[in-house]
């Protein structure tokens, strides 16, 4: 498996650096802390074609490898965390529902994605199921030319303005994973009410709870096949969160480059402080932890595009990615000192921003249950 980006992948992370730090660096430290959703930079990626990168060109887009989706990622995750994830949630919701919609269904709804016009929501995790996703209450039943849905969603991300939701409901209460089923609901019906959090971090995406009180969906809104929904939303997260090793590296790369100049004209008892170890070896020791979380992402998202199954490397990703950036996060914000603590730079947004993927997408904990039951056998972890 290829380790090192190819030279097209290096020069579109040329032109995606570029583009990411002329439009989206400005307005980061005031995004971070409003509690609105950034609808500006959601719909300025829609006008850069971003919204289209994980589609295929048949359905109006750019037919992207997963790679590529990892590019854009850490320089949006470099330049802003808040527009990074409006274009991983977008990334996976449009892929899948390129992947699984009908003809039909895809091409009514996916051109409004694609511009930006319209926003679509992943609804799995539930106030009580988060990630034991495979025993999800939320139920859909077959009435006459569709289905009908009842539960709720919690900790869902930009719920509170999404036009669109993939829902996750069981179709058949007796068959475990297997009574899963996806489906595509609009969230324009009297029937869905609405909850928004309000979290330290991510403010400018945020996230909230839906609540379907026998929401109405049409047959043609079953995303693939009936009882199929939980496979594939997992394969889904093999793609997001090896995507989250490169956002959250892009984060953690800003604060340590922050850093770096800063070290280097900070003066203190005659010299710059960076000519002391304990400052120079912090540096150093970040660079190489976030180097290694880089590749590994990469070297993840290149098996996806080269047909193999990346479970565990997703997995070990998801556990890892989020607290070496951090880690580097915060030495980068004691080294400033006092301007490092407030919000007069954007380390303290990039701490907040970053923590959240702690808990999205799957917690450590699940994460190494899942990487320990690849090397010894679900038998010998779950008994």
């Amino acid at each position: 498996m290829p380790l090192a980006l190819a030279d097209h992948h290096r020069e579109f992370r040329s032109s995606m650096r570029r583009m990411a730090r002329e439009r989206f660096v400005d307005g980061y430290l005031e995004r971070s802390l409003q509690d609105e959703y950034a609808f500006d930079t959601y719909r300025e990626l829609g006008k850069l074609g971003l919204h289209g990168l994980s589609v295929p060109t048949a359905l109006g887009g750019d037919g992207a490898d997963a790679v590529s989706l990892g590019i854009v990622c850490e320089e949006l995750g470099w330049a802003d965390q808040g527009v990074a994830s409006q274009f991983a949630v977008a990334a996976l919701a449009h892929s899948y529902l390129a992947q699984r919609a009908q003809t039909a269904v895809a091409e009514r709804w996916l051109p409004g994605l694609l511009s930006g016009e319209l926003l679509c929501c992943v609804a799995l995790t539930e106030p009580e199921v988060g990630s034991d996703a495979a025993n999800i209450s939320t139920r859909a039943e077959r009435v006459e030319g569709g289905w009908r849905i009842t539960g709720e969603k919690a900790s869902i991300t930009a719920s509170h303005v999404a036009d669109l939701a993939i829902v996750m409901a069981k179709t058949d209460p007796s068959a475990g994973a297997r009574g899963v089923s996806a489906f595509l609901v609009d969230l324009d019906d009297a029937s869905v009410a609405r909850q928004v959090f309000r979290d330290p971090g991510l403010r400018s995406v945020g996230r909230g709870s839906l609540n379907f009180d026998g929401t109405f969906v049409p047959d043609d809104h079953l995303l693939g096949e009936e009882g199929r929904g939980f496979h594939n939303v997992m394969e889904l997260f093999d793609l997001s969160r090896s995507m989250i090793g490169t956002l959250v590296t892009g984060g953690a790369q800003r604060a340590i480059d922050m850093a770096a100049e800063y070290v280097t004209q900070r003066e203190a008892f005659g010299q710059p402080i960076s000519r002391n170890q304990g400052v120079s070896f912090v540096i150093a020791e970040h660079t190489t932890l976030i180097d290694l979380v880089r590749t590994y992402s990469y070297h993840s998202l290149s098996m996806i595009d080269a047909g193999e199954r990346n479970t565990l490397q997703a997995a070990s990703i998801k556990w890892h990615a989020p607290r070496a950036a951090l880690d580097a996060i915060r030495e980068c914000v004691a080294l400033h000192g006092n301007v490092g603590w407030s919000d007069e730079l954007p380390l303290q947004a990039l701490f907040r921003d970053v923590s959240a993927y702690l808990i999205a997408d799957g917690t450590a904990q699940i994460q190494k249950l899942l990487v320990a039951r690849h090397v010894l056998g679900r038998e010998a972890v779950d008994g």
